[in-house]
């Protein structure tokens, strides 16, 4: 499988935490005054980053044959719930728990990164039990214990987005995945104009069925097509926030801020969803889109299955079928996952910490969690991290200051919404 540290990365690369010879040779532990005496806690650091590669949540969690499943539930006139299939494990589950726990984090000093390490030691435990029971119902367990559940304000708001947002035609223009990869190295290379040292990794994929970024590469699916206006968001989503948090954190002493600190996924997507408002991408499809994940992940909550998520999508929200089919999928892969929740909660959150006055410099160090944003603080005031060495594009963009503004005096979701588009 190509691009991912479980089958690729060398044995020097492994014992660096995962990171590739050019992240190994950029990373900055000089200027660091505190980073000798850290070095133990630095060597399980890596050792995590390293556990957390090889088990690869993301990808291993990522059905192979959704364009196949779509043609056949297509030709049943969706009417026959589809059997998404995952790739085999590549790793040992019990190795990997055994490695987890043989890390001595208890011996870390540091209260920081003591903290941290706990946490992220219990958070790849918990990956590494939900894809043991994939296609069991044991994993919509482990989903919850790693993302949590639909709470009833997350729930309102999602309702109150599509009950304000009219539904939307389906977009007709589109470009092929070649074409979408095209412009994902066009944009790599705005980020080198000014950053030479900016790796440029973009992969189209005929074995992963949605657009991701997976430990700094932007993976394409060889079958997608996307919205001819959805380009530049996506790009600013991907790259300008996912990618780019991975870069900062390969420039960092702690490799785990590549990987992502504990609970970071939410903060991530939240993060990403800002990038799409303040670059003017955050469209009404997108929003509804939002919206419609968290409620299907409540049906499924609720017991409702594949059919039922599907149609309860297009009648109840006139959600398109093809949308409605993504999303319930999403929905129920392994056995059902709660994952999806976290786009909308997480641009809520980060409206609120925007509110009360939050920067964003301390969410672009690496891939951290609003949740760590003191413990992160901390490290940076001691000097054991720095500042970030790459600046996200979408914070420059014509008008998006004065939208960042606006945010700061206050918003929620749905005041995100700035009506309708031509269909």
């Amino acid at each position: 499988m190509s691009g991912e540290a479980s089958s690729t990365t060398s044995e020097g690369e492994l014992r660096a935490g995962g990171l590739s010879d050019e992240e190994l040779s950029a990373k900055d532990t000089s200027g660091s005054p505190g980073t000798e005496q850290l070095s133990p806690a630095l060597d399980i650091d890596a050792r995590l980053t390293e556990i957390e590669r090889r088990v690869n949540l993301l990808v291993n969690a990522t059905p192979l044959n959704a364009a196949e499943a779509w043609a056949d539930f297509e030709r049943s006139d969706f009417g026959t719930a589809p059997t998404l299939r995952l790739r085999p494990l590549d790793f040992d589950p019990d190795l990997a728990q055994r490695d987890l726990y043989d890390l001595e984090v208890e011996n870390v000093g540091d209260p920081a990164l003591h903290t941290l390490f706990r946490a992220k030691r219990d958070e790849i435990a918990r990956q590494i039990t939900a894809l043991e029971d994939r296609d069991t119902s044991r994993f919509l367990y482990g989903s919850l214990q790693l993302y949590g559940t639909v709470a009833p304000p997350l729930a309102a708001a999602a309702a109150e987005l599509l009950e304000t947002i009219p539904p939307q035609a389906p977009s007709t223009q589109t470009v092929t995945a070649g074409a979408f990869a095209d412009a994902a190295r066009a944009e790599f290379e705005r980020y080198r104009a000014v950053y030479p040292d900016f790796p440029v990794r973009v992969e189209v994929r005929d074995d992963i069925s949605e657009l991701m970024v997976s430990f700094g590469r932007l993976l394409i699916p060889e079958s997608a097509a996307f919205r001819a206006d959805r380009i530049e968001p996506l790009l600013h989503h991907e790259v300008g926030t996912h990618v780019v948090t991975y870069q900062n954190g390969a420039r960092q002493p702690l490799t785990l801020l590549t990987i992502g600190l504990p609970g970071c996924d939410e903060t991530q997507e939240g993060l990403a969803v800002l990038a799409e408002y303040l670059t003017g991408g955050l469209d009404p499809r997108r929003l509804r889109v939002l919206a419609a994940r968290v409620v299907a992940v409540g049906k499924m909550l609720d017991g409702a299955g594949f059919l039922d998520i599907f149609e309860s999508l297009r009648t109840d929200h006139r959600i398109p079928a093809r949308t409605a089919w993504s999303i319930a999928i999403r929905v129920v892969v392994g056995g059902g996952s709660v994952k999806d929740a976290i786009y909308l909660r997480g641009i809520t959150r980060i409206l609120d910490a925007l509110a009360e006055g939050s920067r964003l410099d301390v969410l672009l160090v690496g891939k951290v969690a609003l949740d760590h944003i003191p413990l992160v603080q901390d490290l940076l005031d001691r000097e054991v991290l720095h500042a970030p060495w790459v600046r996200p594009r979408w914070l420059d963009v014509p008008g998006a200051h004065e939208r960042l503004e606006r945010l700061r005096a206050g918003a929620t979701v749905t005041d995100l919404y700035e009506g309708d588009v031509a269909a």
